[in-house]
């Protein structure tokens, strides 16, 4: 096979990273990889993903305004084309909650975050986690993308359902 032929099959996965709060660095380049690699796996060749990271007061009005849920959360995900090998959407994660988080699972907050970019663009692709087996499946994916990440889940977070 040619190289430009390579090319021309290899996934486009646009995607634009919005950080909208102060308290975390963001590792932009690491975020719009795993995009990549959860979409790519997904076999999913083309896109447009955007993923913002907020804080809690942001993400709790986005929470209560589209799901009826008033509280804040760690991740949304909102599919707004999904037509294979295309793929639309926005994922949003709170840096805020990832602080906490990390903390209580003792490992750092950018991991904690990266791992919620993950979880929303899992469910993109697809995935659920309502049952015990759709949980052990996207758990397994979560892991199996953090590790190509080079991202290491604490034993607290292996276990968890």
């Amino acid at each position: 096979m040619t190289r430009s032929r390579e090319r021309s099959h290899a996934p486009v996965i646009n995607t634009a990273v919005s950080n909208q709060q102060s308290r975390l660095p963001i590792d932009e380049a690491r975020l719009v990889r795993a995009a990549g690699l959860v979409l790519g796996d997904a076999e999913y060749r083309e896109g447009e993903i955007s993923i913002a990271v907020v804080d809690d007061p942001t993400i709790h009005k986005l929470n209560a305004r589209h799901l009826n849920h008033d509280y804040p959360t760690d991740v949304l995900s909102f599919p707004l084309l999904d037509a294979p090998p295309c793929v639309e959407g926005e994922v949003i994660v709170s840096a805020d909650t990832a602080i906490e988080n990390a903390a209580r699972y003792g490992w750092p907050a950018e991991s904690e975050l990266c791992l919620y970019v993950v979880h929303g663009l899992l469910h993109l692709a697809g995935y659920g986690d309502k049952t015990d087996d759709d949980r052990r499946e996207m758990r397994a994916a979560e892991a199996g993308v953090l590790t190509r990440l080079g991202v290491s889940l604490p034993e607290a977070k292996e276990a968890a359902p």
